[in-house]
């Protein structure tokens, strides 16, 4: 009986000692990745030109590329413009 308490109280303290180690912190993630599926046209575009407009766009496809939105939120980016 006592073996028995022992091997349950060295389960608890172990399954305590597993999750808090799992649940620490950690620093921001390295966002590369991220920058290259999106890219870095949006900076500093107001749709107010061509150019501009062209850049949201260009943002637009690789977030629908990398399956960010879903595909009628991707169609929906081209109804009713010049595209």
């Amino acid at each position: 009986m006592k073996q028995q308490r022992a091997l349950t109280r060295s389960a608890l303290t172990m399954m305590s000692v597993l999750l808090l180690a799992g649940c620490g912190t950690s620093g921001p993630a390295d966002v590369s990745g991220l920058r290259g599926i999106v890219g870095t046209e949006l900076a500093g575009a107001r749709g107010a030109t061509q150019a501009d407009q062209r850049k949201i766009d260009r943002t637009v496809v690789g977030l629908c590329a990398a399956f960010v939105w879903t595909r009628a939120e991707c169609a929906k980016h081209g109804e009713g413009g010049d595209d």
